[in-house]
């Protein structure tokens, strides 16, 4: 059975990246020292025919974005490992061999970079020096605390969206486009600080640029990113392809990308700034020279992310989160039907094409996290085994889908997790685990967090609400201005459902969630009292007191508007929860990071204080120095071991284990 102690002995396999010889893939691996509780990535390579396995870095500090050169010479890598200058910097691994060397030297904040075609150059993504930052031969590097060390300078705001989770506050530079040869060493600027530029791709001559920016004082209240093109070398001037309210392109899932013979561009297109929050990307492509973008798979309703043209540009790969999976497909390149390149219940994550056409993807399911994998025809074949063999040392619990109808007529999808030990006609304490976004989906992907429920004696139950992702624009975007509402609805249906079948024992249910899961957490508990215990992580029940504190401004003045302008009904409409927190009877866990810019930490706190004016039995547990998501193993750990003993408690009080890491949260 899997144990809270099993949750930092898996690897978390990334970013595969075929060789242009397309004997080797390299990809990433993510895995936890537990020692200096922290995480490290390495990059390693697995030879195409699975055979070979060899890890490439083993450093202490983190590498990320393998990039093989075209010319196959070498494999490189962004890592902030010491070495000749500080911060991110490029490095390379020269496949003759030898140890792998720093080979940029920059000043500013790298965050990205490409290969040029024709091995000579590298375009680096990357944004000036912070003016906070001390210099680097400034005494214990920091200017940020110590004895005798400098005040940091004051926080300068003059933007509209001033604040992102991890960022932190939205002062420092814009990202720019830098050419940087490979033979001299010299960085050239492309594009100014007035035009914020990103996920930059080289056209297959080498001669071209496409990327993504926005310009202009407060682009961002708008949503107003799009696709431009200039000419890869100093100071030429970047000319706008598209004019678009909402281009979506993020490295990897989403950036601009060429067709073979450079003449046209694919990219995503989101739903806008108005619906921003549950946009469902759609593909289109536009000639490089401009034009009228063209979209493509019009009639497919499911969201679409990674698109590239195929090696012979006959087509478009690209992937669909589909209904509690995800899976590569295509499309003619001039339109057509949409064919499915696999089935089966399954998450394909990322999709990379070699120069000859085969595809490596990283492929998950219910009971195998995710791993390499070539594709090749409609089969996945597998290549990398990291996980493997802590795998089988699991009995796991069945995974199964389930249908409902809530009782204003919606079709609510799920997964139900059994107890690896489960016994038909037997009840069991049940727990509604919620997913966050609502933009996103419970998906046929292995999840730790369900089957370690599972593996302690818990049906868990997962809902695909209405917001959630894979079931179209409408079921997504029906939600807006709205939250807690349908959402909550949706959930009781499956709750019904789940006792009706004659799997929930009704006296002993459990709910809980992170982020938009902590608050639905709360609208469901003040509107349901049959559940004994819950859980809400980052939530919030009282929006308005967020506005400007958190990092949705651009979803509050566009979804809901200005309370000046629209009056407090909408907002008191979304704010039940607090505004009737003397409804809640359920006992409630709340938590959070201290530093948390996405949904900051005053949305837990003002829940747990209303709950202990109340009397309802409450306990606030703070992360220090933690953001939106959990960072840190043993704070991860800790979690778990929180929510297990609070469950217990409540739920199975014969069997309620202690919190054993006190220490670990304040």
């Amino acid at each position: 059975m899997l144990k809270i102690e099993d949750m930092h002995r898996f690897h978390d396999v990334r970013d595969a990246q075929i060789s242009p010889d397309g004997k080797w893939v390299a990809y990433t691996v993510n895995s936890v020292d537990i020692a200096a509780d922290k995480t490290d990535t390495d990059v390693w390579i697995t030879s195409w025919d699975g055979t070979q396995h060899l890890r490439m870095t083993t450093s202490p500090e983190s590498e990320t974005s393998p990039r093989w050169s075209p010319d196959g010479r070498y494999l490189s890598f962004l890592s902030s490992r010491p070495g000749k200058a500080k911060g991110n910097q490029v490095w390379l691994l020269d496949r003759n061999g030898g140890e792998a060397q720093q080979f940029t030297e920059v000043k500013g904040r790298l965050s990205g970079y490409e290969w040029s075609p024709d091995s000579k150059k590298l375009l680096l993504v990357m944004a000036d020096r912070d003016p906070n930052d001390p210099p680097d031969d400034e005494a214990g590097g920091g200017g940020r605390g110590g004895a005798g060390a400098k005040a940091p300078r004051p926080i300068v705001i003059d933007r509209y969206k001033f604040k992102q989770d991890v960022q932190g506050y939205l002062n420092q530079p814009t990202a720019r486009l830098y050419l940087f040869d490979i033979e001299t060493k010299k960085t050239e600027a492309l594009t100014d600080a007035a035009l914020e530029a990103g996920s930059p791709t080289w056209s297959p001559d080498g001669k071209w640029i496409a990327f993504t920016g926005r310009s202009g004082k407060d682009a961002d209240r708008y949503n107003t990113s799009n696709v431009f093109v200039m000419e890869a070398r100093a100071g030429s001037a970047p000319r706008q392809v598209t004019q678009y309210d909402g281009i979506q392109a993020s490295a990897g899932r989403g950036r601009v990308e060429w067709s073979p013979d450079g003449s046209r561009l694919v990219y995503l297109q989101t739903t806008g700034a108005k619906q921003g929050a549950y946009n469902m990307n759609r593909m289109a492509v536009v000639a490089a020279a401009g034009g009228e973008p063209k979209v493509l798979a019009g009639r497919l309703d499911r969201g679409i992310s990674a698109p590239r043209f195929t090696h012979d540009g006959a087509a478009i790969l690209f992937l669909v989160a589909d209904d509690r999976s995800e899976y590569p497909a295509r499309v003619p390149a001039e339109d057509g039907a949409v064919q499915r390149l696999i089935g089966g219940q399954l998450v394909v994550s990322a999709v990379e094409q070699g120069k000859d056409g085969r595809i490596a993807v990283i492929a998950a399911n219910d009971t195998k996290p995710g791993e390499v994998h070539a594709l090749e025809n409609a089969e996945l074949r597998t290549l990398t085994h990291h996980n493997d063999a802590l795998m089988s040392e699991f009995l796991l619990g069945a995974t199964e889908e389930f249908s409902c109808t809530s009782k204003d007529g919606n079709e609510v999808h799920g997964l139900i997790v059994k107890p690896p030990d489960y016994q038909a006609g037997r009840k069991y304490p049940t727990l509604l685990r919620i997913h966050g976004g609502p933009n996103g989906q419970d998906q046929h992907a292995f999840n730790f967090e369900r089957q370690l429920f599972a593996a302690n004696g818990y049906v868990v139950v997962a809902v695909n609400y209405r917001g959630s992702s894979g079931r179209g624009e409408k079921y997504q975007t029906v939600i807006s201005a709205d939250w807690g509402n349908k959402e909550v609805i949706d959930l009781q249906a499956a709750m019904d459902h789940v006792a009706a079948m004659g799997l929930a024992d009704a006296d002993h249910l459990g709910i809980g969630g992170w982020s938009y899961g902590g608050i639905l957490t709360d609208a469901t508990i003040a509107k349901d009292h049959r559940f004994k215990a819950a859980t809400s992580g980052a939530g919030t029940a009282f929006p308005l007191a967020l506005y400007g504190v958190d990092q949705y401004i651009i979803q509050y003045d566009e979804e809901i508007g200005p309370p000046w302008k629209v009056g407090l009904e909408p907002w008191m409409r979304i704010s039940y929860a607090f505004l009737h927190a003397d409804q809640i009877k359920t006992p409630t866990l709340f938590m959070g990071g201290e530093k948390d810019f996405n949904v900051p930490l005053m949305g837990g706190e003002q829940m747990y204080q209303a709950l202990r004016s109340l009397g309802v039995p409450t306990q606030l547990v703070v992360y220090p120095g933690q953001n939106h998501g959990i960072a840190r193993p043993s704070y991860q750990k800790d979690r778990m071991e929180r929510y297990l003993a609070w469950y217990a408690k409540y739920l199975k009080p014969e069997a309620a284990p202690a919190v054993t890491s006190g220490g670990a949260a304040r």
